[in-house]
């Protein structure tokens, strides 16, 4: 808590600006109205946009000396980002063969995704959510040195405990209208951590590899899940999990007034929140500095007097809450049924894509998944022309096997990014003004 104080005071400006930010989605679309939604949207972005710069230009004034090549998060971010352009340009000429009348049209609309009017961004969000808090469950346990391929089992159950929390916890709503769906995410954040905590107790205790315990579990969620289904919530005139109450379903919080006709509700506010928590955890406290110790060298951590065991455990514990929670938000929608059917659900694996795209950061792993959304959301839209939907899978599908070759593609951008200050070193202030050859001439003579 302390260290949350310290950095919240470190960073008053931000909290200052995020405060802003919050008032003018939660106050003025109600004051104003759904016709003021594109003024807001506009205040927002030049807000936002502000900010960054002004950050920027903090950072240049504090670093003078700053040279690109010598760092890493941003050789990092321009591999990711050659990376999604190879997957783009991919996709380009695929159309170009499949359609050539067509691909520049359908290449845009692509780019275009889920900006193209409000309620597309809206959606865009609203699918982006637990895709973000599958590739955090997978980026926090990678940043500690653990893979956890399990999020889809994690997810799964958290996913049947909200559920079931929603159809059979009714009552909790004369309480108060939001505990019925604060209940629901909260014990589905539970049931995802305990099942998240078995491959990290066998790895932690019995040494056994956190990727094969994790995946194995996910099947073993998968049947679980049926038979829970079946015995506890089974609708059996669709086959189905019953309906949940209308409390337990995600609130808007009044962005549906800022997002008029989509489907956006409060789960990208939860996803925000986990998103500033997990960054605080593994960059500004000594616990997240643990862990991270424990990934990057487990005998060293342990010389250095930390419980590497119990830091193993409470790593894929918290990695397995944010896959339950991803579930939660994922079905407590109205009009979303869990079925019992034995598919293990794909949002966990994407989840790995997102972290991988976005270098496991969670800043990273937020904008990767609003990417992939604004995608999907490309995707859509590309019906309008005779293309399938199933391009945009390809198209992920590269950017992430370019993303494969990270290691590549940052040695790439390293060797420009040394080449272009070489040359601006070369150039000089002194060359573009031919002060330096007057200077080289004086002392010949």
């Amino acid at each position: 808590m302390n260290a949350i104080l310290n950095y919240v005071k470190k960073n008053y400006i931000g909290f200052s600006v995020s405060v802003l930010l919050l008032l003018q989605v939660f106050l003025l679309p109600t004051l104003l109205g759904e016709e003021a939604a594109g003024g807001i949207l506009f205040s927002i972005a030049a807000v936002g946009i502000g900010y960054f710069g002004y950050k920027a230009y903090l950072f240049r004034k504090q670093n003078p000396d700053f040279k690109a090549a010598e760092s890493t998060t941003l050789v990092n971010i321009l591999g990711s980002v050659i990376a999604i352009l190879t997957g783009l340009l991919f996709g380009f000429v695929l159309m170009l063969i499949i359609n050539p009348n067509q691909a520049i049209d359908g290449f845009f609309t692509i780019l275009e995704g889920g900006f193209r009017n409000i309620e597309s961004l809206g959606d865009m969000i609203y699918f982006s959510v637990p895709l973000i808090l599958t590739g955090l469950s997978v980026a926090f346990a990678f940043r500690t040195g653990l893979f956890n391929i399990g999020a889809s089992g994690q997810l799964t159950i958290g996913a049947f405990v909200a559920v079931y929390i929603g159809v059979r916890w009714g009552a909790l709503a004369d309480i108060h209208p939001l505990l019925h769906w604060l209940a629901a995410i909260l014990f589905a954040t539970i049931a995802g951590g305990l099942w998240g905590a078995i491959p990290g107790l066998l790895k932690a205790y019995r040494n056994v590899n956190e990727v094969v315990a994790s995946i194995m579990l996910n099947y073993v969620a998968m049947y679980i899940n049926t038979v829970l289904i079946r015995n506890f919530i089974y609708n059996p005139d669709f086959a189905r999990a019953l309906d949940i109450k209308p409390s337990a379903a995600s609130p808007t919080f009044n962005l549906d007034l800022l997002f008029p006709d989509s489907s956006i509700n409060a789960g990208i506010i939860v996803a925000l929140i986990v998103v500033l928590i997990l960054h605080i955890i593994l960059n500004k406290t000594t616990f997240g500095y643990e862990l991270k110790a424990v990934g990057l060298n487990r005998d060293a951590a342990k010389y250095a007097g930390m419980n590497a065991k119990r830091n193993i455990v409470i790593s894929m514990i918290i990695s397995g809450a944010v896959a339950g929670l991803a579930g939660a938000l994922l079905f407590l929608v109205q009009g979303k049924h869990l079925t019992p059917v034995n598919t293990i659900l794909t949002e966990g694996f994407t989840g790995i894509a997102i972290s991988l795209l976005g270098l496991s950061s969670p800043i990273g792993v937020l904008l990767a998944g609003l990417f992939y959304g604004s995608l999907q959301q490309g995707g859509y839209f590309l019906q309008l022309y005779d293309y399938k939907p199933e391009i945009i899978d390809i198209i992920i599908a590269v950017i992430i096997y370019a993303s494969a070759l990270g290691l590549f593609l940052q040695k790439f951008v390293l060797k420009g990014l040394k080449a272009s200050e070489m040359r601006a070193a070369r150039q000089g202030p002194g060359d573009a003004t031919g002060d330096t050859t007057e200077a080289e001439g004086s002392d010949d003579k």
